[in-house]
């Protein structure tokens, strides 16, 4: 095993372009990286580094399986998927928020603390692409519910009376709104983390441990 090459899997899609910035400007010159291209492997011999285009979702597998000694990946995906990667850093860009939302016309009543009331909604249906961040939820304020698992347009289901609720990630709240949606409860904020391959993070921490002080020190500068 090398242990000055570093293989790094980052996330098609939104989260791919910050996360090229980012590495671009601690030294691992990848502006060239794209998705466009549909090229999926990348060998960076000046830097050392190797770059794989991943799926968000399949990220952590590739990590932890050794695929790809670090990957940038969401931590809504990171929570959901629960592999055996260690979490090294936040790099504070990817912002989402996890919420309970349901139809304005079914939202439960406020207690007198101003959060709504979910007990009346204990074993009800629930759709979300998150079904074990879900179950975690409810289980921990004493609730049991049934995840219906959904690939995209969670804010359907209620609407055609699927579940009762969703769990989503959110950023703006924009699309709750125009589907006449309202959040009922915050489940927990979400960004992009630095995760690694355990035996890698062994194997090779020097340099693991160099790339994450340059890229903590980055953010510091550029207040991510």
């Amino acid at each position: 095993m090398d242990k000055e090459f570093l293989t790094i899997a980052l996330p098609k899609g939104k989260l791919l372009i910050d996360s090229i910035q980012l590495l671009s400007r601690v030294g691992i010159e990848c502006s060239h990286v794209n998705e466009d291209s549909r090229k999926l492997f990348y060998d960076l011999p000046n830097s050392k580094v190797k770059i794989i285009i991943c799926r968000p979702t399949d990220i952590p597998t590739y990590v932890e399986y050794g695929a790809a000694d670090l990957g940038f990946v969401g931590k809504d995906t990171l929570l959901e998927e629960n592999k055996d990667v260690a979490e090294l850093l936040d790099l504070k860009f990817g912002y989402c928020r996890f919420v309970v939302a349901m139809l304005e016309a079914s939202v439960p009543p406020k207690l007198p603390s101003g959060e709504y009331d979910l007990s009346g909604l204990n074993h009800q249906r629930v759709a979300t692409k998150f079904p074990r961040v879900t179950e975690t939820y409810f289980s921990g304020i004493g609730m049991q519910v049934t995840p219906i698992k959904l690939h995209g347009n969670m804010e359907l289901a209620p609407c055609v009376d699927l579940a009762e609720m969703i769990v989503d990630i959110v950023s703006t709240g924009k699309t709750l709104k125009e589907n006449h949606l309202v959040e009922v409860a915050p489940i927990l904020e979400a960004t992009t983390r630095l995760i690694a391959n355990r035996v890698a993070y062994r194997m090779k921490y020097e340099r693991i441990r160099d790339l994450v002080e340059c890229l903590r020190k980055d953010l510091l500068t550029y207040g991510g």
